[in-house]
């Protein structure tokens, strides 16, 4: 195992604040970025995963007969307690063989007339393929809704992911680019559809000041913390504690309840955004350049595949994830890695069928490629705070990991 590091890297590549942006100001989060990212309209959420809540709600009320939500075995646990939250059906769907987007033929056996919606994911800012997700959607009469949580700031051509289906959703979680410690947007090139989001969340996410004054304090935790010398405290440590205990589910924060939060943004929170988003755009060029820069090293890496973009797809990179030949390499990787403070770390544990804490939410189903994209898979942060020293440490241990 590397030494461990005096400092501590996100596993992510999030946008520091500054003590200027904790000052009062416009709350205009939802129009700057808008006006940012070149998409209609957008709607503030207090999460990603309210978005998604709030999508389903609306377009279930417009679609009562049908209950079924398809997302992708291999996701984020809260979209399976988001369709849970709606009172509707999950259906997980099998991947791709070495691939996050969902297997073409498991999707169209997934999908019927009992279908609201499929929820195509772009998985670690890569850009999903949406385009097999909406033919389908049109064949069986569902709507398409874009997990777009980790890619804020990504674009399929000229065009920001999100806006090719008829909602798209976006974090702004800890670590997720701008961060306002949690928040979430919600876009649709409907205006009338627009309009209805916008009544859903007027009537079921309500003020809350307990909420509210939480998310205030962490935010400040944010602020102090999400720098190197601040992460031990509130990441390596806390990562370290629960894989001593055997606990790899709380280790990645894939542990959630219920209920799920649901209120408002405040004006304070929505200030900081505001003042931070100024220098979103520099910073996601930077993630970019950096990435294109370090890609070449990790393919010459052998037994090594690194998810990329492809035709005229541009994700962002909030880090880069890759698969590795099978467990035990990926395992004896993580175990040099993981703890080393440099920003290694894992997704999500586990495809969705095998979550415990999920069982009556998520249906028992045979997953093979999900349940093998979880076994070989690993993440390493795209931060700049990763300096070119650590991350050819990183290569040589997964070369070395190869050659054993």
């Amino acid at each position: 195992m590397l030494p461990r590091r005096r400092h501590e890297l996100p596993p992510t590549a999030g946008l520091p604040l500054t003590l200027a942006d904790l000052r009062p100001g416009r709350p205009s989060l939802a129009s700057d970025l808008a006006r940012l990212l070149h998409t209609p309209p957008l709607q503030l959420t207090c999460s990603g995963t309210a978005a998604l809540l709030i999508s389903l709600v609306t377009l279930h009320e417009q679609q009562p007969r049908r209950r079924r939500v398809v997302v992708p075995a291999f996701t984020c646990p809260l979209v399976a307690l988001a369709v849970h939250s709606a009172g509707l059906e999950l259906v997980p769907c099998d991947l791709r063989p070495d691939h996050f987007d969902m297997d073409p033929q498991a999707l169209r056996a997934a999908c019927d007339e009992r279908t609201l919606a499929i929820v195509p994911t772009h998985l670690g800012g890569r850009v999903a393929d949406v385009d097999d997700a909406l033919a389908v959607a049109n064949n069986v009469g569902a709507y398409v809704i874009e997990d777009a949580a980790q890619a804020v700031g990504a674009r399929h051509g000229d065009t920001s992911v999100g806006l090719a289906g008829d909602i798209g959703f976006f974090s702004l979680a800890a670590g997720k680019g701008l961060s306002i410690y949690e928040g979430g947007l919600l876009a649709a090139r409907d205006p009338a559809l627009r309009e209805q989001l916008q009544r859903t969340a007027a009537r079921i996410a309500l003020p809350s000041a307990h909420w509210e004054l939480r998310r205030s304090i962490e935010l400040l935790g944010y602020a102090a913390l999400y720098r190197p010398h601040g992460l031990r405290l509130a990441y390596g440590n806390p990562l370290r504690r629960a894989l001593r205990r055997g606990d790899p589910v709380a280790a990645v924060g894939d542990d959630f309840e219920l209920p799920l939060p649901l209120h408002p943004v405040g004006r304070w929170r929505q200030a900081v955004g505001t003042h931070a988003a100024v220098r979103l755009p520099a910073f996601l060029e930077h993630c970019a350049a950096q990435a294109q820069r370090r890609l070449p090293r990790l393919r010459e890496i052998p037994g090594i595949r690194v998810l990329d973009d492809s035709g005229n797809a541009h994700g962002n990179w909030p880090f880069f994830l890759l698969l590795l030949p099978d467990q035990r390499h990926r395992d004896e990787a993580l175990e040099q890695l993981w703890q080393a403070g440099l920003g290694v770390s894992r997704l999500f544990i586990h495809a969705l069928p095998d979550y415990g804490y999920l069982k009556g939410i998520v249906p028992a189903c045979d997953v093979p490629n999900a349940r093998d994209f979880a076994a070989r898979s690993l993440s390493i942060s795209n931060s700049s705070w990763l300096g070119d020293d650590d991350f050819e440490a990183i290569c040589r241990v997964l070369a070395a990991v190869w050659n054993r």
